[in-house]
């Protein structure tokens, strides 16, 4: 199964940044969050999730960390280096050290990480004792819309290595496993609404996911996959396109 990558910062931020800023906006409410906090943020992509932290958290300063050099270009140009600072590194092996930050967060990337558990140990590592490690995951057991019409004509698109742990009950054993306390989850859903189909479309055709697979269709079969997106995602009386997703959040106390 092909691997998705990340690697254009900007179709992310259409794709996927705003449905992160989504979800982040409920997780951030969840988590209540104190001011003034140094914040890591794993999988930092484009900065979209870094963004929200710098807007709602009043952080001390944020770290971001990511494995994709254009992505990371991306979030470079979002914030002034006095608050957010980027490094290009892996969630299993953090180029950071013991107890740097406060707060630890892993959003919309657990999934991504090919050894869950190494990249939960890396995070409790690098927060201090009493500091938070956290994170929030779609849950990928349903699919999206994209993903299963493709399904239903037997084609694979890319697909993330550790879709197992975007469950609830899998991220609470991951964070009690890795010794963290006062363990909870917390599930909650976001809706996000297309101007019209075309928008819909035009934001599929640039995912690092379903893009890929549906750019290398021949033209007929793309036609045919598009129609039936249209007849399961309906219209509202302006054209408009609204559908939910769901996600999973953990968090956790490193005591000792």
């Amino acid at each position: 199964m092909t691997k998705i990558q990340f690697t254009d910062g900007a179709a992310y931020e259409r794709y996927m940044g705003k449905w992160s800023q989504l979800a982040g906006g409920q997780f951030l409410d969840w988590l209540k969050p104190a001011p003034q906090q140094h914040w890591l943020d794993v999988g930092c992509g484009n900065g979209a999730f870094t963004q929200l932290i710098v807007d709602r958290c009043a952080p001390s300063a944020v770290i971001g960390v990511d494995p994709s050099a254009a992505q990371l270009l991306h979030a470079r140009e979002r914030f002034s280096p006095a608050i957010a600072q980027f490094h290009e590194g892996n969630a299993m092996a953090l180029p950071l050290s013991d107890g740097v930050a406060d707060v630890a967060v892993m959003p919309l990337v657990i999934f991504f990480v090919p050894v869950p558990e190494r990249g939960v140990a890396e995070m409790v590592r690098v927060v201090r004792v009493g500091g938070l490690v956290t994170a929030y995951a779609w849950d990928m057991q349903g699919g999206g819309f994209t993903y299963v019409a493709l399904q239903d004509d037997g084609i694979s698109s890319a697909t993330a290595p550790s879709p197992e742990a975007s469950r609830a009950d899998v991220l609470h054993r991951l964070w009690v496993d890795a010794g963290l306390g006062d363990v909870a989850v917390r599930e909650f859903s976001v809706q996000r609404t297309f101007e019209a189909f075309a928008d819909y479309w035009d934001t599929i055709l640039g995912a690092p996911s379903a893009g890929p697979t549906l750019n290398g269709m021949p033209a007929e079969t793309l036609d045919q996959l598009q129609s039936r997106l249209r007849d399961r995602l309906p219209a509202d009386d302006r054209g408009r396109i609204t559908y939910s997703a769901r996600a999973n959040a953990v968090r956790g106390v490193r005591f000792a």
